[in-house]
């Protein structure tokens, strides 16, 4: 590989000019192996979230990141793999009944997820809420419990894209996490290392996503999709409106009780809505013949959640952790709930101990807010809006104020947003 001054490509790319395939592989491969320093990675991430890349810069960049780890072989795998990916957002634990529920109809879900940070929440800190579930498997385990259960929910391992567990960390303390280039790269390349054969972009937009309005949310879909295409994954994507939480459930435990409502045949119905599109999506991706609704009225999908726990140390029937203390927040005027902010409602359940601030920081497994108001509900006075739960009192009244702003009841009902926005294939 051909040597580089870094600092050369970082003037290239603040002067505008298109990196070539070399510069990209080399500086991604170099910082990678400490060559390149933090600050001077720091200096490039900004350029490229003030100057952009074209799609082929993209598609190189995505390249050097999955080479710089390994590629998960799933072609042993015999039934066909389709996996979800959701930009985060606040009462989003879709991915825990989707990825029984899709299994049960046939197909593979190989379902690599993250931890929280800040205001969205985690999907492996909700599991770690189920008494002796494990996040962290080898790929042989990984393997065997696709094929065996047909469904995975599980930590990346160390080898997947390394330099993307480098650069997001860099990202996140120097103001470039936002950058689509960034973004869609640091997705995508660990979608495609992990070997799935079709995948569903679920890119929320709103208040309580990253990705704030409709135009930002269809150009990082649309890059994303491109590059999933061009590496042979068959990816499309939804739209979805994250304005207000999904659910009524914001936290951890909470979360995972919600997500067995929705597996018994209950659950709220935005959650359940969501749930059926996402799954009609990755079966037809996958070429799999099924319907998702009829499945999880049979209850299958319960069975193969059950399975899917089991296989990671989990017990399934074991009582979630509750939080010691609780208070519950009434309206003081008859109305209309005509907003719950989910930016709002997903601070709250963070000041409760629901999220975290750092990587490094624990969760409170039972600390959340539970919603009872929808948009669109009618009030009276004295009605109960929302209950916030924590281990620790200190927490509840800086949690009771945001949570208190995000629900509003006036006197018109608002006009309410579909849930799935747009489709990009």
């Amino acid at each position: 590989m051909t040597d580089f001054a870094a600092v050369d490509i970082i003037r290239a790319k603040r002067d505008g000019q298109v990196l070539s395939d070399a510069q990209i592989d080399w500086v991604v491969d170099a910082y990678t192996r400490g060559v390149v320093a933090d600050e001077q990675m720091s200096a490039l991430a900004m350029a490229i979230l003030l100057r952009g890349m074209t799609p082929a810069e993209i598609a190189r960049w995505t390249a050097a990141m999955i080479a710089s780890g390994e590629r998960l072989d799933l072609s042993s795998v015999t039934r066909p793999t389709a996996d979800k990916h959701s930009t985060g957002g606040v009462g989003d634990k879709i991915t825990l009944p989707l990825t029984p529920l899709v299994a049960a109809c046939g197909a593979a879900v190989p379902q690599l997820s993250g931890r929280g940070l800040g205001h969205t929440g985690g999907t492996l800190d909700k599991l770690e809420s189920i008494a002796g579930w494990q996040a962290t498997i080898s790929n042989e385990a990984f393997k065997r419990q696709l094929d065996e259960v047909g469904a995975v929910i599980c930590a990346a391992g160390e080898g997947l894209a390394p330099a993307d567990r480098k650069l997001y960390a860099l990202r996140d303390v120097t103001g470039t996490v936002e950058a689509i280039p960034l973004i869609a790269s640091s997705i995508m390349s660990k979608k495609i290392a992990e070997g799935t054969g079709a995948l569903v972009l679920d890119v929320k937009v709103g208040s309580g996503a990253f990705m704030k309005d409709l135009a930002t949310a269809r150009e990082l879909a649309s890059t994303m999709v491109r590059l999933g295409q061009d590496s042979g994954v068959n990816t499309i994507a939804l739209l979805t409106d994250m304005s207000t939480p999904l659910g009524r459930a914001v936290g951890n435990a909470v979360e995972v009780a919600e997500s067995v409502e929705v597996l018994a045949g209950g659950g709220p119905a935005d959650v359940v809505e969501l749930t059926l599109a996402l799954a009609r999506e990755m079966l037809a991706a996958a070429g799999v013949d099924a319907d998702p609704a009829k499945v999880l009225e049979s209850g299958a999908a319960m069975d193969t959640w059950r399975r899917m726990i089991r296989a990671q140390g989990g017990d399934p029937s074991a009582a979630l952790p509750v939080a010691r203390e609780n208070e519950v927040v009434r309206a003081t005027r008859d109305g209309v709930v005509t907003a719950v902010d989910a930016y709002g409602i997903g601070v709250a359940a963070w000041r409760l101990g629901a999220g975290r601030a750092r990587k490094e920081d624990p969760v409170s497994f039972g600390a959340g807010v539970l919603l009872k108001v929808k948009p669109g509900d009618r009030v009276t006075a004295g009605d109960v809006l929302f209950e916030l739960r924590t281990d620790e009192p200190a927490r509840i009244p800086a949690a009771r104020d945001v949570a208190t702003d995000a629900v509003i009841v006036g006197d018109a009902a608002p006009a309410l947003t579909p849930l799935v926005l747009d489709r990009i294939a």
